[in-house]
């Protein structure tokens, strides 16, 4: 039994030499990973590894030992986890005294220490006494780059888990490291060596007296000058290691006095980089900085940055030489001060106006907008510097702008004066008593009014932004102000066409306004607007001409920008509805144009009052009544129509009432939604008339029943309603809606109609929730359009109800859709459906806006589209193929849709790989065109072509160059 027990235990061991062997003697491989595995299986223990290698650890051959420490350290870097704390101990005291073995040696070494670092058994003192040892017996940068890597591994791994036990070495560590990185070269090591600094500085190890020499260490490096070989494996770009160094440098104050004066001399440099690097480090700086560490180089700092701003040849630096003034400002502002300390901001700022607003003042005005930049940028850091700097510079500019004429010039002292305001607005504070701009209240208003009445355009439109700003401020104006404010916006709202973006811009700044001052709007502007109407009516009686009818366009506009206050709201939608249904009585000339006007005026009304639920309400409650009473009224037969009564029944007319509808109806609160769905439906269906205004009519509105193609052509209104309610809110009567909308879906009475039908169906089915009545509803619209396919008069109408059945299943993932789009697909061969079938395609792919839309509710899966490709498009291929040749082109038709509408990401990897050189090869054929066809896209395609010219592959480069020499050759004289 003896016997037996011990040829077991030295079978292992016999095995376990022989795979050592093979690796240290036979230079194989494989070996130590076999050891490795046989380790972690509990073959072996680490301690027999070790015993195995005993003859090769003591071989007097350097090479020898190095490959016997090297097969240890390859089994520890994959089976530290299984050491025992004892065992840890023994190793490291191993590879410790190993460090002074021969220079071969060394790289295996510290492979095993990199694996220990990782041990979690390692007991306390261990890290410290690893440390020590590397610092006093390698010279780290004598080795390889993979070597030095270990090291900074080890160190890294030391940090993250030993943390007090480093710090317990005080700045022994610090100063050990420096040795380690000083001269470090490779960009792998020093990401990792910059990461170190950092956390010695954040997490606060000691530094000791090797502030300054751990800064050169790592300031050597700036500004970095690193750009990656070609097709680097390691990835590592310039950025990474300017951003690594820059949180570096930007981690404490105690680096200010070595860093502020290198950063001086680089911004002072000539190289455009290393401006850049500088000024951007020394923004980051500032967010650490203080006011002792900046005040020594403040003047230099300020110099260096005012020359870049004021000679700079790059929009680059200027804008980072402004961003660093910001920064510094900033700094400056919030540091706290003792009683008997200098306040240096006000001395700084001091500094900044005298260098810069004599430039405000000279007349040739060369350097007057770097100096309103310098002058912006100091004044938007902080409140204290706006406050010091407006008060110093809006007299000289209000000064400059009455002693300059010309209107351009001007126009660029109004802009100035419009950045300090917005500071102003920025750091505005509640006391009136502290306002700046109170003290020149007066004058700005009166300069903004000189602008709004001057003939240049440009200058009106810096009056109406510097007007807004003002007004943005509480109880800068007073209401005698606003009464001239709005005076102007008023005149401005009615510029000819030639002044478009000045009439667009007085809209925008009157909406703006309103929402602060509701009561001057509706005092002075809104009676205004309602003369201007009632003007506007009596020229369409009259049948003025068009002069006449942009001015009721203007009207309109201007009534609808300023509905951005409940109280105006009330206001100005009443005059709206009025005025549709004076339209509606008069015997005007009110053409399409005119009523998709009021009702395009009416939309934005709707989408203004969404921000406010009572707003949104009332609107509903006021406006949808309204509309619908008139398309009621409109859709009754009778002798005397009024032009009116026509027009109003019209597709684009209809399609402008359907915007309105669904914008107040999609953000009603269910309950309210609720309220509403029990009188719109009714309507319908039973023709309840009691809710709408003016309710007596020559007969019953059954648009379903019997109803007249008038009647019938309304249900788009109840798509508008029904498709944008919330999806929780219950429609009454819906299955005998459903089915009726069915119905009415294939009827060929009137195209309009059944279409809308179909729309209205599909919303609904698109928000119903899973269960037996949507299995119900979808049985009965495949049977109808089954029984519509067939041959008969209502084949297009039921193609139409196949295409949004199938849209609506489509963007909720209904399992029934790919079905439906396999029965669209068929259609592609069809003589009579085929073309409409291909157009299909881009239905299903593209948005809506009437229905089916996410902000009408509707169930829309952000992946429908791919989904969509992934599922279909390899059939319309197969099918492209299979097809005869006169068929060919609907499914040709159908993919170019699907492939128009999908996003490029997802498209680009299913293209074949020859493809660049395909397309490459188009471009160069389409240079054979006619030359005037081709130049305006030649700036176009160069750019375009500037890509593939570094392509990995040499062919498409080839046809790059080629492509793009004709590109450039095309207009040249001879070519």
């Amino acid at each position: 039994m003896a016997a037996a027990a011990a040829l077991e235990a030295v079978a292992p061991t016999g095995a376990l030499w022989g795979l050592v062997q093979d690796f240290v003697m036979g230079q194989q491989e494989g070996p130590a990973d076999q050891v490795a595995a046989d380790v972690k299986s509990g073959s072996y223990t680490v301690l027999q590894v070790v015993e195995a290698l005993g003859s090769s650890l003591e071989n007097p051959e350097p090479r020898t030992r190095a490959r016997g420490i090297q097969l240890l350290s390859q089994v520890l870097l994959q089976c530290h986890s299984l050491l025992l704390e004892k065992e840890v101990v023994h190793l490291i005291l191993f590879y410790e005294n190993r460090l002074k073995d021969h220079h071969l040696v060394i790289p295996s070494v510290l492979q095993g220490l990199r694996a220990l670092s990782l041990c979690v058994s390692l007991p306390p003192g261990l890290a410290v006494s690893v440390l020590k040892a590397i610092f006093q017996e390698v010279h780290v940068q004598s080795l390889p780059q993979v070597d030095r890597h270990t090291v900074y591994s080890i160190i890294t791994n030391f940090m993250r888990t030993r943390e007090e036990e480093l710090k317990g070495l005080g700045a022994d560590f610090t100063f050990g490291f420096i040795q380690v990185m000083d001269g470090e070269k490779d960009p792998r090591n020093l990401l990792v060596a910059f990461h170190i600094v950092h956390d010695l500085i954040s997490r606060d190890y000691s530094l000791g007296p090797f502030v300054e020499e751990l800064f050169e260490v790592t300031s050597c490096y700036f500004p970095i000058d690193f750009t990656p070989p070609p097709n680097d494996p390691h990835g590592i770009q310039r950025e990474d290691l300017i951003l690594s160094l820059r949180a570096v440098l930007a981690s404490t104050p105690r680096f200010a006095e070595f860093l502020l004066p290198l950063l001086i001399e680089k911004v002072d440099s000539e190289i455009l980089s290393a401006k850049l690097d500088s000024l951007q480090t020394l923004n980051a700086c500032c967010s650490v900085y203080g006011q002792k560490e900046l005040k020594d180089f403040l003047p230099s700092l300020w110099a260096s940055v005012r020359r870049e701003v004021f000679q700079t040849a790059s929009e680059r630096v200027e804008a980072e030489g402004l961003a660093a003034l910001h920064s510094l400002t900033a700094c400056l502002s919030r540091s706290v001060l003792r009683a008997d300390a200098e306040d240096l901001l006000d001395s700084f700022l001091s500094n900044i106006l005298q260098d810069c607003r004599h430039h405000l003042c000279e007349p040739d005005m060369k350097l007057v907008w770097p100096s309103a930049k310098l002058l912006q940028a100091a004044a938007g850091a902080s409140a204290r510097a706006c406050d010091h700097i407006t008060s110093n510079v809006l007299p000289l500019l209000l000064e400059q702008f009455h002693k300059h004429s010309q209107s351009n010039q001007r126009r660029t002292i109004l802009e100035m004066i419009l950045g300090f305001l917005k500071l102003q607005q920025k750091w505005s504070c509640e006391d009136k008593d502290e306002r700046p701009l109170s003290g020149f209240k007066d004058q700005l208003c009166s300069l903004v009014f000189m602008a709004l009445t001057d003939p240049n355009t440009q200058l009106q439109l810096v009056g109406i932004r510097t007007l807004t700003v003002l007004g943005a401020q509480p109880g800068l104006l007073s209401s005698g102000d606003l009464e001239l404010a709005v005076g102007h916006l008023y005149r401005l709202s009615f510029l000819e066409e030639e002044s478009q973006s000045c009439r667009v811009a007085a809209l925008e700044a009157s909406g703006t306004l309103a929402t602060l001052y509701p009561l001057a709007f509706s005092s002075h502007l809104v009676p205004k607007l309602a003369e201007e109407l009632c003007l506007g009516e009596s020229d369409l009686a009259r049948g003025d001409g068009p002069t006449k009818h942009s001015q009721h366009l203007c009207c309109l506009q201007a009534l609808s920008a300023v509905s951005t206050h409940p109280s105006l709201v009330k206001e100005t939608l009443p005059l709206l509805l009025q005025h549709l249904c004076q339209m509606n009585k008069g015997n005007m000339a009110a053409g399409p144009n005119e009523v998709i006007a009021v009702c395009q005026s009416l939309q934005q009304v709707a989408e203004k009052c969404q921000l406010d639920p009572e707003s949104c309400w009332y609107f509903h409650q006021t406006a949808i009544p309204c509309l619908l009473a008139l398309a009621v009224q409109a859709s009754m037969p009778g002798k005397e129509h009024s032009v009116l009564r026509k027009v109003l029944l019209e597709d684009e007319v209809l399609a402008a009432m359907v915007s309105v509808i669904g914008t107040a109806t999609t953000h009603l609160s269910p309950d309210l939604a609720a309220q509403s769905v029990a009188r719109i439906v009714p309507l319908f269906l039973d023709g309840n008339i009691s809710f709408l205004p003016e309710n007596s009519f020559p007969c019953r509105f059954q648009p379903f029943q019997d109803g007249s193609s008038g009647q019938r052509r309304l249900v788009a209104l109840l798509m508008a309603f029904v498709c944008s309610l919330p999806r929780n809110v219950e429609i009454p009567q819906l299955n005998q809606l459903m089915r009726e909308l069915l119905e009415l879906s294939c009827c060929d009475s009137c195209p309009f109609s059944s279409t809308a039908a179909a729309k209205c169906f599909a919303g609904l089915l698109n928000k119903h929730p899973a269960g037996q009545q949507l299995d119900e509803f979808l049985q009965l619209a495949v049977d109808k359009v089954e029984a519509g396919l067939g041959s008969g008069p209502c084949r297009t109408q039921a193609f139409t109800l196949l295409l949004w059945v199938t849209k609506a299943l489509l963007l909720r993932y209904h399992p029934l859709s790919s079905c439906l789009t396999d029965r669209l697909m068929g259609l592609l061969s069809d003589p009579e459906l085929g073309p409409a079938a291909a157009d299909g395609f881009s239905l299903l792919m593209s948005d809506c806006t009437d229905v089916l839309t996410r902000a009408g509710h509707a169930e829309v899966r952000i992946m429908f589209r791919q989904r969509f490709f992934t599922d279909n498009v390899p059939a319309l291929v197969q099918g492209f193929h299979a097809a005869p040749q006169d068929v060919k082109p609907n499914y040709l038709k159908g993919l170019s849709h699907v492939l128009n509408r999908l996003p490029k990401p997802v498209l680009l990897p299913e293209l074949p790989t020859a493809v660049r050189i395909a397309a490459l090869q188009c471009m160069h054929a389409l240079t054979r065109l006619p030359t005037p066809v081709l130049l305006p896209y030649k700036p176009q395609v160069i750019r375009a072509l500037a890509k593939p010219l570094d392509d990995k592959k040499r062919l498409v480069r080839k046809e790059a160059v080629s492509a793009r020499g004709e590109w450039f050759l095309l207009g040249s004289p001879g070519s």
